[in-house]
């Protein structure tokens, strides 16, 4: 299906909306039935019309299809924010007395729920270094039921070769989940390579404007009714209408914004490289990335994430560095940075250690020319 046509035609029904290039934001807690045996079908079923929006609605429809079809997949759930997407998909196939298996260091509320609230239910997990195929192979227990991936992660970028993982997970019947944040349905398609449910958040990239908050599930019609019908319904997590209305605004750029975000960062990795402050570049279209093969293989772009090792043995030049520049998050419009201290208090940083002196860069809309002129005033004003 052309990307063109999913970005601005499909799902958009507009002579049922009079015409409106902009379909609009259906505001509404319910909807009225007139026939009984309707609303009695749709009690039995939610997912079968629309009764509450709590459930389905007409807005959030829209994005849905849009975003199964990004994903080639059948089905889409999008949820109030990505930490409740990754909780309901790895919920959803778990019970009591079951073990998952997960990369290294996940993303911060993922790590959250396998430790301190899936022990709860007598659900245990072991990380592995997801680089090898056989670390997760070696990790599954006969009770294993999901192998959890995230590929690039979002400070490192390590990598797990998903069409082998996926073949892994198959023949041992268990569910595999991919957080494909880092490079959007746009630079990978984990379903296609065999993943079960692909997990992105829409914070980011797919909304790209920084008002809004969400996340994305993608699998076979079976698991996103097996979802919906439980966790989705159950605790509520379902975006508003007019959140949805906002990433199918951001959607509509987001082809052009990740074409521009790739161009500026190819710039920025030039300046960085020759950096005399910075020690190392970690990007995984760099030659020297140790899975670069792999990356180019399954991914098509990296966007704009790039961490870099700063070569101080100073926490406070770190910081120094990062309060003439600072802020959180990524996949916005607006270029940010992060340093992997702030996490630390001043007595835990080892300068000995790379990772403490790490600051990933997001890259995100301005001129190459003016991210350079400000990383450089931040880099002299280092004492």
């Amino acid at each position: 299906m052309d990307i063109s046509y999913i970005l601005n035609e499909l799902g958009e029904d507009r002579e049922q909306y009079f015409n409106a290039v902009s379909p609009p934001i259906i505001q509404t807690s319910n909807f009225a039935f007139k026939k009984v045996a309707d609303l009695r079908l749709a009690f039995e079923d939610e997912m079968s019309g629309y009764l509450y929006s709590r459930g389905l609605n007409p807005t959030i429809d829209i994005l849905r299809k849009k975003l199964a079809a990004l994903d080639g997949a059948e089905d889409c759930l999008v949820f109030n924010s990505d930490a409740s997407a990754i909780f309901a998909a790895v919920f959803a196939n778990v019970k009591s007395g079951d073990h998952i298996v997960s990369v290294n260091k996940p993303y911060t509320w993922a790590w959250k729920m396998f430790d301190n609230i899936l022990p709860r239910f007598g659900i245990s997990t072991t990380y592995v270094d997801g680089t090898k195929t056989e670390h997760f192979e070696r990790a599954i227990l006969p009770n294993t039921r999901v192998i959890y991936l995230e590929s690039p992660n979002s400070l490192t970028y390590e990598l797990q070769d998903l069409k082998a993982v996926a073949e892994l997970a198959k023949a041992r019947h268990l569910v595999t989940v991919i957080d494909n944040s880092y490079c959007t349905p746009l630079h990978q398609q984990p379903i296609a390579l065999g993943i079960d449910i692909a997990m992105q958040t829409a914070t980011k990239y797919l909304n790209g404007h920084s008002d809004t908050v969400g996340g994305v599930l993608c699998s076979t019609k079976t698991m996103m009714k097996k979802i919906f019908d439980s966790e989705y319904l159950n605790m509520g997590i379902g975006t508003t209408p007019f959140n949805a209305w906002l990433m199918i605004r951001g959607l509509r750029t987001l082809p052009a914004r990740l074409d521009r975000i790739t161009a500026t960062t190819g710039k920025l990795l030039e300046y960085l490289e020759q950096h005399p402050k910075v020690e190392e570049v970690i990007f995984p279209f760099n030659l020297g990335f140790p899975q670069y093969q792999l990356a180019r293989q399954q991914m098509s772009g990296a966007c704009g994430l790039v961490t870099i090792v700063m070569k101080t043995d100073k926490m406070e030049a770190i910081i120094q560095f990062c309060e003439s520049l600072m802020a959180v998050s990524w996949g916005g419009h607006e270029s940010l940075a992060l340093p992997r201290c702030a996490s630390l208090l001043p007595h835990q940083f080892d300068p000995g250690n790379r990772e403490h002196r790490m600051i990933r860069f997001y890259f995100g809309l301005e001129e190459p020319a003016y991210l350079v002129a400000d990383i450089e005033q931040a880099f002299k004003n280092i004492n």
